[in-house]
C-alpha cells in the first residue's frame, strides 16, 4: 500500500511502520489545537458554557477525555433537507481528535462530509438517586457535549490506520487476530475527523438536592449506583471452536 499523501498534509504527518504496515503518526493526527486550550481546558463559548446547574459544569480537557474514553456511543446531531435527527454511532478518540465511521451511502457521514455544524453527546450513567419525594429523584451522570465540523479523511492509509483505532478501543490487541481490511472495505468506509475545539463536560455526583424537612420515617433514600460490566462471551457457531476465548475478552474491562 502507497504511503503517499496529499502535499497539505505531507508536511504534518509521520509514518512509521507496525506489522509491515505503514500507519500514521497519532501524536500528529491527533495534536492539541492550541487555539481551543488555555492550561488543559476548553474555553467556553456561548455555544458550549452550561448554564443550568454551572457548578455542574467540566471544562478541562483530562475530564472530557476521560468521559470519552470510557464510552462507546455517541449521538450525533445533525439536520438533513431540514429535518432534524440524532443518530448513534460509535467513536474513537485519538488525541485531540475524534474519529467517526461508517458506510460512504449512509445519511449521516455525507451531510457530515460537507462540513456541515453538527454536535454529539456521550454519557455515562452513573447511578440512579433516590428522594424523598418524587419530582427529586434524579441520576447520577458524566456527560460531553461536543460542537464542530468533521473532516474527510482521503488517505488510504490514515483510513487504515483510524480503522485500526477504532478496533483496538474496543478491544486493545484484536487487531493482530482478523482479517485487516482490503481495499474493497476501505472503499466503502468513510473515515470522518473531529477536532475537540468546543466541548464541555456535565458531572452530577451525589444524593438528592430535597431540603431536610422532607425526610422522615419510612421511605428509603439514597443513591443506587449502576456500573457496564461484561458477561460471559458467547461464542458464535460459525467460528473455530478449537480456539479458546482469548484473554483480552476473557477478561474484558474498559477502557483498555
Amino acid at each position: 500500500m502507497s504511503c503517499r499523501t496529499p502535499r497539505a498534509v505531507r508536511k504534518s504527518v509521520r509514518w512509521f511502520r507496525r506489522d509491515g504496515e505503514f500507519i500514521v503518526s497519532a501524536l500528529l493526527l491527533g495534536r492539541v489545537n492550541k487555539s481551543a486550550d488555555v492550561g488543559g481546558r476548553f474555553i467556553p463559548t456561548h455555544r458550549t458554557r452550561v448554564r443550568r446547574h454551572p457548578e455542574r459544569a467540566r471544562y478541562d480537557r483530562q475530564t472530557v477525555y476521560d468521559i470519552l474514553d470510557q464510552a462507546f456511543v455517541c449521538h450525533v446531531a445533525f439536520i438533513s433537507d431540514g429535518t432534524p435527527f440524532v443518530v448513534p454511532t460509535n467513536y474513537v478518540r485519538v488525541g485531540d481528535t475524534l474519529y467517526l465511521h461508517g458506510s460512504v451511502g449512509s445519511r449521516m457521514m455525507k451531510v457530515l462530509a460537507t462540513g456541515a455544524p453538527f454536535s454529539l453527546c456521550v454519557t455515562l450513567l452513573d447511578g440512579i438517586v433516590f428522594a424523598p419525594t418524587a419530582v427529586g429523584h434524579s441520576l447520577n451522570y458524566r456527560s460531553v457535549v461536543v460542537l464542530g465540523n468533521a473532516k474527510v479523511i482521503e488517505d488510504a492509509d490514515a483510513k487504515l490506520y483510524a480503522m485500526r483505532e477504532f478496533v483496538e478501543y474496543v478491544a486493545r490487541g484484536r487487531w493482530p487476530m482478523v482479517r485487516a481490511p482490503n481495499e474493497s472495505d476501505i472503499a466503502r468506509t468513510m473515515i470522518l475527523a473531529v477536532r475537540l475545539v468546543e466541548a464541555s463536560a456535565k458531572v452530577r455526583t451525589g444524593f438528592a438536592v430535597d431540603g431536610r424537612e422532607e425526610y422522615h420515617d419510612g421511605t428509603w433514600t439514597g443513591v443506587l449506583p449502576l456500573k457496564l460490566t461484561p458477561g460471559e462471551p458467547i461464542r458464535d457457531p460459525r467460528g473455530d471452536r478449537t480456539v479458546l476465548v482469548p484473554d483480552n475478552i476473557r477478561h474484558y474491562s474498559h477502557p483498555q
